[in-house]
C-alpha cells in the first residue's frame, strides 16, 4: 500500500510518503528542493554517480514510520545538503526547514 498525505513542521507544509513492501517501510518526506527518507537512499549513489544532478537530500537510519523519521537525525546526506547547512547529527525537522 501508498500512502501519500501532507504534513506540517514550524508552518511549513511537506509532503509525506509511505509504501508498505514486503518486511519493510520506504518512507520520504519531500519539500519543492529536496527530500529526507529513511534507510533506503543510497546517498553514496547520489555523492557519486549522480552528483552533477545536486540532490538535496539527507537519510536517517533505524526508522519505521514517518513519525520516527520526524523525530531522527540526519545519519548522511548529499554534497548539496552539506551546501545547504545539513550536516550528519541534524534534527530531521530542521533538515526539512532547510529544504524550503
Amino acid at each position: 500500500m501508498i500512502s501519500v498525505y501532507p504534513i506540517s513542521v514550524d508552518d511549513h507544509a511537506f509532503i509525506a510518503v509511505e509504501v508498505a513492501l514486503p518486511k519493510t517501510n520506504l518512507l520520504a518526506i519531500t519539500t519543492s528542493k529536496g527530500y529526507v527518507m529513511c534507510g533506503a537512499l543510497d546517498v553514496e549513489l547520489l555523492r557519486t554517480r549522480l552528483k552533477s544532478r545536486e540532490i538535496l537530500a539527507a537519510r536517517a537510519v533505524g526508522v519505521k514510520t514517518i513519525e520516527e523519521l520526524l523525530e531522527a537525525n540526519v545519519e548522511s546526506c548529499t554534497q548539496a545538503a552539506e551546501d545547504a547547512g545539513i550536516q550528519p547529527g541534524t534534527p530531521i525537522r530542521e533538515a526539512l526547514l532547510h529544504m524550503v
